[in-house]
């Protein structure tokens, strides 16, 4: 498909804004998901003369990391291109990843007599995190002639780079997980997948113990979970495939990092939902495409914290009329993946969308929820198709054929 629609550009100065609300999907709870239960008449107005429908990140039954969610949504077929965690991560905090290198998406966890009792150490604040990660890095230089990198992240999360003096074969990052992805479980034992990852894993083996003897006596990040084993891959570049100079606008490292592999602009960024529209406002002018991402409602569905989801939605639909006021001539609003807070977790359930532009039809949903969604012109879709679908309605494909 990507080869097809590189064929099929054409350039013009139509205005494309994508607002990822991030794990946005939820179930009933009383009858009523997070999107049903929220007070959101923007998003309902909008959506009421939009194209809405449902998308599929994967595939039907498979549950998305966010990874392959926000690469999917950029038009990547993320079996294709499997990228690890650890590489966004990285790229998101702003490291230079080389050839040689291993990164690791790292969370400071809790952990009581070998029992995992929080994997998030609490969501302790990001300087506290950043001063143990400081720390680590202080103590922690090498090991068996191997470079260790750390870079602080946002709340529990950091990211760890192996710096390897030649560059490794493929396969080499092919570790499972040492989350076990619940408490009350000993976090797992570091596993090669493949032959070739016999090298990383000796190295990780001896590191793991190493940062706890570290930090073991913190109150809540004591221990360390390992995520997202990988290494840099060769990814086409989003402008090279769209003709379309991209800005990324989010505050969270991992979002940036994937938008930085497929080289859009991704400054870092703090603030919440109205900095981040101010942000827009303020480069609106300099670049054809924007990403727009929107973390805490994904981050109070992984909580349970259905009221929690809720209340980000309702915020985020107040700050809605600014962005309309920008008036874009493609506006997308959907999210990566669902994260239902019944289910404390991401899911595989379809996730809704709008897309709003002259060329709808529009009047086929009454409201942007899971079920009036389900009633669009859109109907179900695969996200890969998403990208096509935004490009023809801003003008930007050419005819097929004669």
């Amino acid at each position: 498909m990507q080869k097809l629609i590189e064929g099929l550009i054409q350039k013009n100065n139509t205005k494309i804004l994508l607002v990822v609300l991030d794990g946005i999907g939820g179930l009933p709870v009383n009858s009523k998901t997070e999107l049903e239960a929220a007070n959101t008449p923007n998003l309902d107005e909008l959506a009421s003369t939009s194209a809405c429908g449902l998308h599929i990140p994967v595939a039907m039954g498979i549950t998305p990391g966010s990874g392959p969610g926000h690469l999917s949504l950029f038009g990547y077929d993320p079996v294709e291109w499997q990228i690890g965690r650890g590489i966004l991560e990285a790229l998101g905090l702003g490291i230079e990843l080389r050839k040689t290198d291993i990164a690791i998406r790292a969370n400071y966890a809790t952990v009581e007599s070998g029992i995992i009792t929080d994997r998030r150490a609490g969501r302790i604040p990001s300087d506290e995190s950043r001063k143990i990660t400081e720390k680590l890095q202080k103590k922690i230089k090498e090991i068996d002639g191997v470079e260790i990198i750390f870079a602080p992240g946002m709340e529990y999360r950091f990211a760890i780079i192996m710096r390897f003096p030649n560059p490794l074969p493929p396969g080499s990052a092919s570790i499972k997980d040492t989350d076990p992805q619940k408490v009350g479980n000993p976090p797992l034992s570091v596993t090669p997948e493949t032959p070739q990852a016999t090298k990383v894993a000796k190295i990780t083996v001896k590191l793991i113990p190493e940062i706890f003897k570290i930090i073991k006596n913190e109150e809540k990040a004591n221990y360390t979970l390992l995520r997202g084993f990988s290494q840099v891959p060769d990814i086409p570049h989003f402008e090279a495939l769209y003709g379309l100079k991209a800005l990324c606008i989010a505050v969270y490292p991992m979002y940036r990092g994937l938008a930085r592999l497929i080289e859009m602009d991704a400054p870092a960024l703090k603030g919440d939902i109205k900095d981040e529209i101010n942000f827009l406002k303020k480069n609106y002018n300099d670049y054809d495409f924007f990403f727009l991402h929107v973390k805490k409602i994904d981050s109070y569905g992984e909580d349970g914290n259905f009221q929690g989801k809720v209340s980000k939605i309702e915020e985020f639909d107040n700050a809605l009329p600014e962005i309309l006021a920008l008036n874009p001539d493609v506006l997308i609003i959907t999210g990566d993946h669902s994260t239902p807070s019944a289910l404390r977790a991401h899911s595989w359930h379809p996730v809704p969308v709008l897309l709003k532009s002259p060329y709808v039809l529009g009047n086929t949903s009454r409201a942007f929820s899971e079920r009036e969604c389900l009633k669009g012109e859109l109907g179900i879709f695969h996200t890969v198709n998403l990208m096509p679908l935004v490009l023809a309605n801003a003008g930007r494909l050419k005819k097929f054929g004669a």
